[in-house]
């Protein structure tokens, strides 16, 4: 998978809206890699002190600029590592269906085993320590793909164990790295903050897989691999010389675990919009990562598109990502939030069966890959802002990191899961009959908002009508 506007009112989109938003997007857009998640913390934000500053004077602002520069250079290199993983497996060392699946599972495991704690613990520890390790670990788990190419003994195995480590770090990276801004800027400047830092996480999604395919044309997969670590290095570097006034939460203030997990997940299921659009996503995503696992199988290996054909495909799907947030406010205005939730979902449920048509015209692969990718991205993107907007609107400050974390363990969560399925079936049926059954399960995911109350209204309930029946004691 930093508060929202309400779209209703067809205003700019909050950019944390729109981080959170392209962060649930990275699957139904079959997206080989869990992007950014982005989780609010609120409370700090709240709590930081307001001090006058002019518009545009973070620019002065040598700390954050010095974060900044970091966290543009880690998103452009992960770019890089995703277009790269898979085509080091699939072309490098002729993985089969079962281990692309084992891979891309270990990849998503994190999110399954670690997700509902992750956000309990980092509330209780330094954010920016705990991106600093991350980063370090990254880095040199991702270092020993090229050192064990050179020596001529890379396995797939080696390749899963990386991933798993990288799972994990990048969990706590993403976690941590969703709440440090109010700790490092004045309170006026965190929308600024927030803006640029997703500026470049657009440009990254924009930029990174072109460019990743040109140098994986020029450059070995392991060679290419070696740039996002020097990324992640710099961003180690650029968080030891940033400083933050975060205040640690007094040890009396936190209560069991077990507690605060469960009050984020009653909080979620205990409404019954959102319990349906949590279904939806979470189903979306579960047939979602079958064919974002077996694609670069199916791009790379049966329709023969080369790397940088392959990176130009993310490159517009990230292009139909971006023009689906800036046309999102204007068609919510026309059609209703309430509406657009359901429209999406059944737009998004039918792209996917372009993959398998696809392989009955393979001479028009790749412009059918390229439209299929941007009309998911569009439709996707048009859902999670309208969905995102409404679950962060009628959530009580308090609960917002536990709700986020509740929803991205049920929508991210089943991932490792399907991705494991997706290689047992790509291994028994096929590559296309696997396409085919992961694109008839993304329309059934539709269903849930589909046959429900959405038709009926116009707009979503606001914060006061849920917080009075729905919000937990205590």
């Amino acid at each position: 998978m930093s508060q929202s506007d309400d779209i209703r009112e067809a205003e700019a989109i909050d950019d944390a809206v729109l981080a959170e938003a392209r962060a649930e997007a990275s699957v139904l857009t079959s997206r080989a890699g869990a992007d950014e998640a982005v989780e609010a913390d609120q409370d700090a934000a709240a709590t930081a002190a307001p001090a006058p500053a002019p518009k545009g004077s973070l620019w002065r602002d040598r700390n954050f600029m010095t974060l900044w520069s970091g966290q543009a250079l880690s998103q452009f290199g992960a770019q890089i590592t995703e277009l790269a993983i898979p085509v080091l497996a699939v072309l490098a060392l002729n993985a089969t269906e079962w281990e692309v699946g084992v891979l891309s599972a270990a990849q998503f495991a994190a999110f399954l085993i670690v997700g509902l704690p992750a956000g309990a613990w980092i509330d209780r520890m330094r954010k920016r320590h705990v991106m600093i390790v991350a980063d370090a670990v990254r880095a040199a788990a991702l270092a020993t793909l090229p050192v064990l190419t050179l020596l001529g003994i890379l396995q797939i195995w080696h390749m899963i164990l990386v991933a798993l480590m990288m799972g994990v770090a990048t969990v706590f990276f993403d976690v941590s790295n969703q709440s440090i801004v109010p700790s490092l800027v004045r309170a006026n400047q965190i929308a600024e903050a927030n803006g640029k830092l997703q500026s470049t996480e657009q440009l990254a999604g924009l930029a990174g897989p072109a460019v990743g395919g040109w140098l994986l044309g020029i450059l070995a997969a392991p060679l290419a691999v070696l740039i996002t670590v020097g990324t992640y290095l710099a961003s180690f570097v650029a968080l030891l010389f940033t400083r933050d006034h975060e205040q640690l939460r007094a040890p009396e203030d936190h209560k069991p675990l077990v507690h605060e997990i469960g009050e984020g997940l009653r909080w979620v299921f205990g409404n019954p919009l959102l319990r349906r659009i949590v279904l939806t996503t979470g189903t979306a995503n579960f047939f979602g990562t079958i064919a974002a696992t077996l694609l670069p199988i199916f791009a790379l290996r049966e329709l023969g598109l080369t790397p940088q054909m392959f990176g130009i495909v993310f490159t517009v799907s990230a292009v139909g990502g971006l023009l689906g947030a800036i046309a999102t406010p204007r068609i919510v205005e026309r059609i209703g939030e309430a509406r657009a939730i359901p429209i999406s979902a059944i737009a998004f449920s039918v792209t996917p069966f372009f993959l398998p048509a696809i392989s009955l015209v393979p001479a028009l692969a790749f412009p059918l890959l390229a439209i299929q990718f941007f009309l998911t991205s569009f439709t996707v993107l048009l859902y999670n802002i309208t969905q995102v907007t409404f679950r962060q609107r009628i959530t009580p400050p308090r609960l917002l990191g536990r709700m986020n974390a509740s929803v991205r363990f049920v929508v991210w969560g089943v991932m490792p899961i399907s991705a494991l399925l997706a290689g047992a079936l790509g291994t028994w049926i096929g590559t296309v009959p696997t396409l085919s059954i992961a694109a008839c399960g993304e329309l059934f995911a539709c269903l849930f908002v589909v046959i429900g109350p959405f038709w009926r209204m116009r707009e979503l309930p606001d914060a006061h009508a849920e917080h009075t029946d729905h919000e937990p004691a205590g």
